[in-house]
């Protein structure tokens, strides 16, 4: 007999696969250290976990005999929350923080490997918190925009 009332495991949000999104937050973190191709990766990982996430759950949406537009309802509301919280405003977010990491050690006339390897290190420690500020940010703003009147 199957339990009705205990929710499947979200493998996209509540399994290591969660971490596969912030593979962009990490190549921001390592930008002025590696070249611009392995930043763009880490990019393409992220939005594979994007696509992969939005594509699932519209799918399941879709075998619950749903219909097609509410499939597409999900599948939207859940790409671009990922978007948002998994790759735009994290991207943005870690680069700023190494960038200007970066110019402060310069500015304080540290040693040449401090200025080289501590913004990719204040990077990488800023990811874990940011994570759920934008998170909460994010779920503020769809909440007031895409999923108005929206049944999800």
């Amino acid at each position: 007999m199957v339990n009705e009332n205990v929710k499947e495991k979200d493998i996209f949000r509540e399994t290591w696969i969660r971490y596969t999104g912030y593979a962009n937050e990490v190549g921001e973190a390592f930008r002025h250290l590696v070249s611009r191709r392995l930043v763009h990766g880490s990019y393409v990982v992220a939005v594979s976990y994007v696509i992969a996430d939005a594509s699932t759950k519209s799918w399941r949406k879709f075998q619950e005999n749903e219909s097609l537009v509410q499939a597409a309802n999900v599948a939207a509301d859940v790409f671009l929350w990922q978007m948002l919280a998994s790759v735009i405003f994290p991207g943005y977010t870690i680069n700023r923080i190494t960038h200007l990491s970066r110019v402060m050690f310069k500015q304080a006339r540290a040693r040449e490997s401090i200025v080289k390897y501590m913004p990719t290190a204040t990077g990488l420690l800023s990811i874990p918190i940011i994570v759920h500020p934008i998170d909460r940010f994010v779920d503020f703003i769809m909440d007031k925009t895409f999923r108005t009147n929206k049944t999800i």
